[in-house]
């Protein structure tokens, strides 16, 4: 073929595009329903910036990846650089982990941290594709003990996760796959807002190149606003 580039193997050409459109109707089916609950999260986590708290991300496997990622994302940078945001991901320190699923049980390994770093106003944001994780459902009552705000990311009906959270980010799928894909989509609109809510910039300086107007500038915007 032109180019020097092959077919898909085996006709994979029409499953790729089936996977495609499943994508585009998991994530239509979200929006379709849930911008306003997404508006209300992206409050909340402007709130806790502003008043100095720190957001705490949980989940396993797949969940346990995003949780690290968006965790990177408030803590570096999202697309422009600006101050640093407190996040952690409470899925990274192995000994930690590991001690705690050793002395006492897996489904503590998230509560545990949580009593131990969590503080009235700090944000905990739990991860569950089904909403029926019973470490994440644990961490998210612990969370409700010490007074954190509580946000669920589920799919399906959502699980327990439902009465444990202030608010919930639902995908109306139990296809794994794709709900995790919207989980990551809405946390990358999250991230979007957080930013714009505490360093606006005009479109002018967004559009700058790095090194001319786009990390300087970022870097002498200070604390949020």
């Amino acid at each position: 073929m032109a180019g020097g580039t092959k077919a898909a193997p085996g006709g994979a050409a029409a499953r790729i595009r089936a996977i495609e459109r499943e994508h585009a109707e998991a994530v239509e089916g979200f929006f379709r329903t849930s911008i306003e609950v997404v508006e209300a999260v992206a409050a909340e986590l402007v709130a806790a910036f502003r008043a100095g708290r720190t957001l705490l991300f949980f989940g396993n496997g797949g969940s346990a990846a995003d949780a690290q990622h968006l965790a990177a994302e408030f803590v570096n940078r999202f697309a422009e650089d600006r101050p640093a945001l407190s996040a952690v991901a409470l899925t990274t320190d192995t000994s930690v982990l590991t001690s705690i699923g050793n002395d006492y049980d897996f489904t503590r390994i998230f509560a545990r941290q949580i009593e131990a770093l969590g503080r009235p106003g700090d944000v905990a944001v739990g991860l569950s594709t089904s909403g029926r994780s019973p470490n994440v459902l644990e961490g998210l009552q612990a969370a409700r003990a010490r007074d954190l705000v509580t946000i669920g990311l589920a799919g399906g009906e959502g699980g327990a996760m439902r009465d444990l959270c202030r608010h919930l980010i639902l995908v109306p799928s139990r296809d794994t796959p794709r709900v995790q894909e919207v989980h990551i989509l809405v946390g990358h609109i999250l991230c979007r807002l957080v930013d714009d809510a505490l360093f606006p910039r005009n479109d002018e300086a967004r559009r700058a190149p790095e090194g001319r107007g786009g990390r300087s500038a970022a870097r002498r915007r200070g604390r949020p606003t």
